[in-house]
């Protein structure tokens, strides 16, 4: 049976303007439009998927979702049902649509709701192609929209403009399941690649060796690949946590019939990392309305499903008979125990980049994407143009490399959203000298910038990290290495002289809000009084993390001095492993002797759901996560920080500078 594309799109319904100003939005939502189309700089940057479905909203994954669009949008002034008894078709925003987190609850949510076409000034990767998989159509053109107002009928041509050719067709087919069913059918193929032999970046080289050639034949590689080539990549590691897993899994199964078959089950994993200790810090609003149950349900889907397919699950441990939280968060443990230089990792969640920083095309992917790929073992990939960032210098002894990332999402490149979509490879002479965790938080960040991934070329630092903490032959580890071409093409490059950076901190409401933690009182109008100080989570919770908050306190047990009275700190490992290591070196009764309160592995407080996370808006936290979009971790104002400047604020009851605990 052919499956058909589709031609144009018609929007039925209204146009709700994300605007800046309440009084307009308040107005649209009550069933007024506007009587003057506001100007694209009056509309709201930066939704993250956070605004569009927080995280307790996850814990559906189905048709419900609808009634709770953009109930987080900042202001709290959109409702539970509001967009959808507005009758919208069309949303439009500013800049930066969609960054975040990679749950495709968020553009579902919208097309539930109503929703047909969305519009804003520029589209995060992940959620624009999250947002194509499921036939939400997108456009960065705003001319489109007094048509669509009227009704008129868009030629679907004017909405796949600038897309590569796969992205298109699975936009013409209104989703990837009709697109897979098609490209099954022979209705439709991939472009072939033509590009000829060229200098490629890292980036490129792996994905070059990836590109399926013959599915059937399962010939795989190609000489070259260069930025706009579409195709589909083998992957090597597939992996979803307990939040993505569910829905992954019931559109693996809607499409396919519930005798469906993970492929190659050894290469796909599970992790229960993401709400381990929801129930610590539920409230009792979300209890009476069912979510405990709800989010259990998340769980156990997940169990049964690995437990089926034969898919390894890294789930909850015990430590002397009771609960000791998660196996690992699943970034940690990817580099720990999984993956390998120049393959592909793909995960459900935007920092599977992470990765990056032993050698590997590592990326996030929504639940349709997996779904997919648990069958075919590949994901499209649109090869995206690098960025060049060249490291020099050595970092000062108060600086770490989330100053780095801070300092450089900051920049007028990322800030503005031209990094979208783009890789961001890390070299020069300083990338030597760091560390593999340090090198982890580079790439982990590298989506804050918008971008599609971070990676770091792999060395001897990561051959003796895999031999020691596997027991790999590092002979064999070092015939894996992907080298960049001398003379690859670059979109842009970027300096940074690592000795001359000082410690950054991240103003509330967006990670790319860095400004030099020396600048912060003048700019906050006096000193930053803390509430909570939070050391957690993928990007904060390494061994490399963990010697930095005990290089801290121990100067401040030594003075006899602890947490400043009336602030929380909370000190949570990123996996058992490293939990065993903090034990190792003495740092867990360093910590606790400090005043910490130490948390066992799990996202925890990064997503609000475990110890750590605010509970008033006028709490402050600092803290080394990741981001710190407008609800993040709690409806308090969150500032991010390095785990130095993190473990000084917290001795000194505000946002202090590592050499304050001298």
């Amino acid at each position: 049976m052919t499956v058909p594309r589709r031609k144009f799109v018609r929007v039925s319904g209204r146009v709700l303007w994300l605007t800046r100003d309440p009084a307009a939005l308040a107005r649209q939502l009550a069933g007024e439009d506007l009587d003057r189309i506001p100007d694209a700089d009056d509309l709201i940057d930066n939704i993250s998927t956070d605004e569009l479905t927080p995280g307790w909203v996850c814990y559906y994954y189905d048709q419900t979702l609808a009634r709770y669009c953009l109930v987080g949008l900042r202001g709290g002034l959109i409702g539970a049902g509001a967009v959808r008894r507005g009758g919208f078709g069309a949303i439009a925003s500013g800049r930066s649509k969609g960054c975040g987190s990679s749950r495709e609850t968020a553009p579902y949510a919208e097309r539930e709701a109503g929703v047909q076409l969305v519009v804003a000034r520029s589209i995060e990767k992940i959620y624009g192609q999250n947002c194509h998989n499921i036939g939400l159509v997108t456009t960065t053109d705003f001319g489109i929209l007094e048509r669509a107002r009227r009704g008129a009928e868009i030629p679907i041509a004017e909405l796949t403009r600038g897309l590569d050719r796969i992205s298109a067709d699975v936009v013409e087919y209104g989703g990837l399941f009709a697109y897979n069913r098609a490209r099954l059918a022979g209705e439709v193929a991939p472009p072939p690649i033509e590009t000829a032999p060229r200098a490629m970046t890292l980036a490129e080289k792996i994905a070059a060796r990836h590109v399926i050639v013959d599915a059937k034949a399962d010939r795989v590689g190609v000489a070259a690949v260069g930025p706009g080539d579409s195709a589909f990549v083998r992957t090597d590691l597939r992996f979803s946590h307990e939040y993505v897993t569910a829905m992954a899994e019931a559109l693996f199964t809607e499409a396919l019939g519930p005798a469906a078959r993970v492929s190659e089950p050894e290469s796909v994993f599970c992790f229960r990392d993401h709400l381990t200790f929801l129930d610590q810090v539920m409230s009792e609003e979300h209890v009476r309305l069912g979510l405990r149950e709800q989010a259990a349900k998340l769980e156990a889907v997940q169990r049964e499903f690995a437990r089926s397919q034969g898919i390894k699950l890294f789930g909850e441990v015990e430590r002397d008979g009771r609960p000791a939280g998660s196996e690992a968060i699943c970034h940690n443990k990817v580099i720990e125990e999984l993956a390998l230089p120049g393959q592909v990792v793909v995960g459900t969640d935007s920092h599977t980049c992470m990765a990056g920083a032993i050698g590997c095309l590592a990326f996030g992917v929504g639940s349709t994407d997996m779904a997919n790929a648990w069958l075919t073992r590949d994901v499209r990939l649109a090869v995206p143009e690098s960025v060049r960032v060249l490291l020099k210098g050595r970092l000062g002894a108060d600086v770490a490399a989330k100053d780095v990332m801070l300092y450089l999402l900051a920049l007028p490149y990322w800030k503005s959203g031209q990094g979208i979509g783009k890789v961001i490879e890390f070299s020069g002479p300083a990338v030597a000298a760091l560390s593999l965790d340090e090198r982890a938080t580079l790439t982990n960040m590298a989506v804050e910038a918008g971008g599609f991934t971070g990676i770091v070329e792999a060395d001897e630092v990561v051959a003796g990290y895999l031999a020691a903490e596997r027991g790999l032959d590092p002979a064999a580890v070092r015939a894996r290495i992907v080298k960049a071409d001398p003379g690859a093409r670059y979109a842009h490059e970027v300096e940074i002289d690592l000795g001359a950076l000082e410690p950054m901190v991240a103003t509330p409401g967006d990670p790319r809000n860095g400004i030099p933690l020396s600048l912060l009182e003048q700019s906050r109008g006096g000193e930053v009084r803390i509430d909570i100080a939070y050391g957690g989570s993928c990007t904060g919770g390494k061994k490399a993390d963990m010697d930095m908050y005990a290089t801290v306190l121990g100067r401040a047990v030594r003075q006899s001095r602890t947490v400043a009275p009336g602030v929380e700190l909370y000190i949570q490992f990123g996996s058992q492993q490293i939990r065993r290591y903090a034990e190792s070196k003495g740092y867990i009764e360093l910590f606790r002797r400090a005043g910490a309160k130490l948390v066992e592995p799990s996202c925890g407080a990064c997503i609000k759901a475990g110890p750590g996370s605010s509970t008033r808006p006028d709490q402050v936290t600092v803290s080394a996560i990741n981001r710190n979009f407008p609800g993040r971790s709690g409806p308090g104002q969150i500032y991010l920080a390095s785990p130095l400047v993190v473990a000084a604020s917290a001795i000194a009851g505000k946002i202090a500078a590592p050499n304050s605990v001298p």
